[in-house]
């Protein structure tokens, strides 16, 4: 079972994977991890043609041969610098490949998010969320996540992300994707609901998508 999840920062997606991969059984991939590692791989002076990128057993980016710490990564620098590359064809190209190849990576199934996994990457996931909240929940939320940060700068940032972040498919509910608002929840509130739309959307299955699974 492959389930997508798209949205914009700070809506609450990694959260919400987490404890989806944890409660059906899935991996868990978090691809914007990926793009902050390019961004940071970049910013050391690789190429990106020489860059060697893969993700360890504990889903964090390694860059020739070495894991990077989620405190180098998750800093409001690259919220900036990985916004940016990801605008860059040739990096999205060749992460679209990388988390393919993720997906199809063992028998298990995963459970991937990030901006275009729905409509990009894996346009045939069996089950897609796209989740969202308001401007203001989300700065609150990474204001709390970004020592120093005021909430009005959060707000700022997020607008402005928000604005990069778009095109190439991204930011935008696949056709078939579940919307998913976590504003003024809790992450036990959205986990719960979230498993309550898995779990129909599982059940409302077509057959063919059915026979796909017991053909893994």
């Amino acid at each position: 079972m492959r389930i997508a999840i798209d949205g914009p920062a700070g809506a609450g997606k990694t959260t919400l994977g987490r404890a989806l991969a944890e409660r059906f059984g899935l991996r868990f991939v978090n691809t914007g991890l990926l793009y902050r590692a390019v961004a940071w791989a970049l910013q050391k002076g690789y190429s990106l043609s020489e860059l060697r990128l893969s993700l360890d057993e504990r889903g964090r980016p390694v860059v020739d041969g070495h894991a990077l710490p989620k405190a180098e990564l998750q800093t409001r620098e690259l919220d900036r610098l990985s916004s940016e590359v990801a605008r860059r064809p040739e990096v999205r190209a060749r992460l679209v490949e990388l988390q393919r190849s993720l997906a199809r990576r063992g028998d298990g199934g995963v459970v991937m998010e990030g901006r275009d996994i729905g409509t990009v990457v894996l346009p045939d996931a069996d089950v897609k969320l796209f989740v969202t909240a308001a401007p203001e929940e989300r700065a609150r939320r990474r204001a709390r996540e970004r020592p120093g940060a005021s909430f009005e700068q959060m707000l700022k940032e997020l607008k402005e992300r928000d604005e990069r972040d778009r095109g190439f498919g991204r930011l935008v509910p696949a056709a078939d994707a579940i919307v998913l608002d976590t504003t003024g929840k809790t992450p036990e509130e959205t986990v719960e609901e979230a498993v309550r739309l898995v779990e129909r959307a599982l059940r409302e299955r077509s057959p063919s998508v059915e026979a796909r699974e017991r053909g893994r």
